[in-house]
């Protein structure tokens, strides 16, 4: 990720797989990517015609505790949110059928489906706790959520009223 203020790039990033491309009329290329490894960056060895560095493979540290309530709680949290959207967009919004079971991989999902937050996911890209990790995204799925709910009160207020 490149910050967009002080134009610098992230030392922690990701290896991908690219699942689909697709080119546009002017020439850009809109791609689906499935992340693989995560990556820090300990030097650049070369800046043209790009970026190429020498970086150090990173793993998430051994979970200090269960993991599995909070991820339930995760899990909860999303199936809010995606009901309430569906419900304020009046469409038919749902998750996939393959959501991962495993904690650590449920993590990483929703920090990849976290779109429009660019710094967030990159915040939690870097984030090598499992259980911090976790913890941070309850609490924007938390608010996020909140959110929700009260848009959707007073879209039920105001349908009643126009009723």
């Amino acid at each position: 990720m490149v910050d967009p203020i002080k134009g610098t790039i992230a030392n922690v990033g990701c290896c991908a797989e690219v699942i689909h491309y697709q080119r546009l009329p002017d020439d850009r290329i809109k791609m689906l990517t499935l992340g693989q490894q995560r990556f820090r960056i300990l030097e650049y060895v070369r800046e043209k015609p790009y970026r190429v560095g020498l970086v150090e493979w990173i793993e998430d540290e051994p979970p200090s505790k269960d993991l599995r309530p909070i991820a339930a709680e995760l899990e909860q949290l999303l199936r809010d949110v995606v009901r309430l959207s569906a419900k304020l967009t009046d469409q038919n919004i749902e998750l996939p059928d393959d959501l991962p079971a495993l904690p650590t991989e449920l993590s990483y999902w929703v920090a990849s489906n976290l779109y429009g937050v660019a710094p967030k996911q990159q915040s939690l890209l870097e984030v090598q706790d499992t259980v911090a990790r976790l913890e941070r995204e309850v609490e924007i799925l938390t608010s996020t959520r909140n959110h929700l709910a009260a848009r959707s009160v007073l879209k039920d207020t105001f349908d009643d009223i126009n009723s």
